[in-house]
């Protein structure tokens, strides 16, 4: 089974949908999957990750299924300095990783106190959960952050999201802490990464590979995005 994660193009935030450039992404992010053997299609139900999907089903013939957990992160912490109730996870994520001299501590990145009370994590949890719901219906369920094949499955889904939501759900397939994600695995607009579960026998465990991860090859040279720290590169 492979899982196409693909971000969506370039947006217009304030109606949620693509600017012509990010149409441009779009059309050039189809003609690159539609050789990937894709039998089904889901997205956030945001306009802007909608309509980067609808490219690539119109070309392959197929529906959008939408899951509503995979709609982008919202942040913030009622308390603390500005930068606090701000709490955009990018900021606080890179802030805390240079501040925090022994890296493993950041495996507490929960209890910290610039995400303790960040509403960063319900929409953590809530696609955590709902990412392991998706992959069950494939066969593979999660057990001590593990995945068990109950059913040998080959298929290749695509999803498409966001920069936020698609980093929580790779942090949480992958077991790698969320803010090295945001902070070391930053992805461009229209990326495509690729996350494969091994053919493994039934009733054994398998272990999620990146197989591909932010490959930007197929967006117009002229149209891409260029990764910047700042709010809005990473929505």
């Amino acid at each position: 089974m492979k899982i196409i994660f693909v971000r969506h193009g370039d947006p217009d935030y304030e109606k949620d949908c693509l600017t012509e450039e990010g149409r441009l992404q779009a059309a050039a992010t189809a003609e690159r999957l539609k050789n990937e053997g894709i039998s089904r299609i889901f997205s956030s139900p945001m306009g802007r990750a909608c309509e980067t999907a609808s490219y690539t089903a119109d070309k392959l013939g197929l529906t959008i299924e939408k899951l509503d957990f995979m709609h982008e992160i919202g942040w913030g912490n009622p308390s603390g300095d500005e930068i606090m109730k701000e709490g955009h996870p990018w900021t606080l994520g890179y802030k805390m990783f240079c501040e925090t001299a022994d890296c493993r501590k950041l495996d507490k990145w929960r209890e910290h106190p610039y995400f303790k009370d960040n509403k960063c994590i319900e929409y953590y949890d809530r696609i955590a959960a709902g990412i392991d719901g998706l992959i069950e219906q494939f066969g593979y369920i999660r057990k001590d952050d593990r995945y068990f094949c109950v059913r040998e499955n080959r298929e290749t889904i695509a999803l498409f999201s966001h920069g936020g939501s698609g980093a929580c759900a790779l942090s949480h397939i992958l077991n790698i802490n969320f803010i090295y994600m945001i902070s070391a695995m930053t992805y461009g607009l229209c990326s495509v990464s690729v996350i494969g579960f091994p053919s493994s026998d039934v009733n054994f465990f398998t272990v999620p590979r990146i197989n591909l991860f932010n490959d930007m090859a197929h967006v117009p040279s002229a149209q891409k995005a260029k990764v910047r720290f700042d709010a809005k590169t990473f929505l």
